[in-house]
């Protein structure tokens, strides 16, 4: 007998909440929220007319960009409201509650340290805030974050060598590894190899945009010339079988952000990503939100929305959010810790509420 719709979604979204998730690509600047922003102004006593209606157009449904560069206007635009150490402070205890309200055990945030220096803002004064609230909302919340320091790509190759050594100072104290996103035109990767290689001499994991909105051969040079060990979006590489057969051969996961390529203008509809493709060509594939402030999404909203546009299976949906786990830069027994949180949580009812996976399993994709 066919579960009624209503019981569909309401299960569904019962196991997708109480499964335990992590995030590896979510900008800070890009979690602020319209609520945020305004919580901000209050705290300055005002409320800028130009911040106002900026807000306005986002919650009249302006979260979708023409093109690429018309969001990163927009992250811009973000990024220009948060002024101070404390503003930079409570984004991050923002985007904590967040997570916890998601079920959300481990995410590597993205600080768009690049953009900090640009602005001329005192970065380690930032740092300094930013780790500070996030170690009071883990103590308080149970959500454990490290950092991603992120360069952009078009400012060149010395901005992001500065990043570079300031992430390498702070590499005890939750910085794990240092990027480069922005432009792919603008910043080819082959400008940054050197700036790779230094951050690696820091002890710095490496991760890289790629494929977003550049062809294969992006995604490619940034495995090859960077020695990238996870690639954020690497939508292109869907177009090129060599450079699929590159990624699994290397086992170098992808950060896939599904409703990230609709808002900004690379994809129509998100049907149109290839998720389903790289999953069956046996990629490590996990799902991110990317900058759900400016999209607005949610890392639970990107598995509902998964789950209906490519009919996956609790089982598949259990794999990406395990996925996420195994290629976060933690130690190998954290990893384990946190898969076998996950299976446990989704196989196992307790008087929690959690939800075996088992009865989802027989749902009518199509009633989905």
């Amino acid at each position: 007998m066919p579960i009624p719709m209503s019981a569909t979604r309401s299960a569904l979204e019962s196991f997708i909440h109480a499964m335990p998730k992590v995030e590896l690509h979510i900008h800070l600047e890009g979690s602020v929220s319209a609520a945020t922003l305004r919580e901000l102004a209050r705290a300055k006593g005002h409320l800028d007319p130009d911040v106002a209606q900026w807000i306005s157009a986002r919650e009249a449904g302006g979260y979708r960009y023409a093109t690429f560069m018309e969001f990163i206007e927009a992250f811009k635009f973000v990024a220009l409201m948060l002024k101070t150490p404390a503003d930079y402070a409570l984004a991050t205890t923002r985007l904590m509650e967040q997570f916890a309200r998601e079920n959300v055990r481990y995410a590597e945030v993205t600080l768009s340290a690049g953009v900090i220096l640009w602005k001329g803002q005192p970065l380690e004064a930032v740092v300094e805030a930013v780790l500070e609230a996030a170690q009071s909302a883990e103590r308080r919340l149970g959500v454990q974050v490290n950092w991603i320091f992120d360069a952009v790509r078009q400012f060149g190759p010395e901005p992001a060598r500065q990043v570079a050594e300031w992430a390498g100072r702070y590499r005890d104290q939750g910085v794990v590894a240092f990027g480069i996103g922005g432009d792919e035109v603008r910043g080819p990767v082959e400008l940054f190899a050197a700036v790779f290689r230094r951050a690696r001499e820091l002890g710095l994991r490496a991760v890289a945009h790629a494929g977003e909105t550049a062809g294969p051969d992006s995604v490619r040079r940034a495995v090859e010339m960077l020695g990238a060990e996870r690639i954020g979006h690497g939508l292109a590489a869907a177009q090129d079988s060599t450079v699929l057969a590159l990624l699994r051969d290397r086992a170098i996961p992808l950060e896939v952000c599904l409703t990230s390529n609709v808002a900004t203008g690379r994809l129509k509809r998100i049907e149109d990503h290839p998720l389903r493709r790289l999953m069956t060509e046996g990629l490590t594939v996990s799902l991110n939100s990317d900058d759900p402030g400016l999209f607005a999404t949610s890392l639970e909203e990107e598995f509902r929305r998964a789950r209906v546009a490519f009919s996956l299976s609790p089982g598949e949906l259990i794999l990406l959010s395990q996925n996420a786990a195994r290629s976060a830069f933690l130690p190998r027994d954290a990893r384990e810790r946190l898969c076998a949180e996950i299976t446990q949580t989704c196989q196992s009812p307790n008087r929690s509420g959690r939800l075996d996976a088992a009865p989802l399993a027989g749902l009518d994709h199509s009633n989905s």
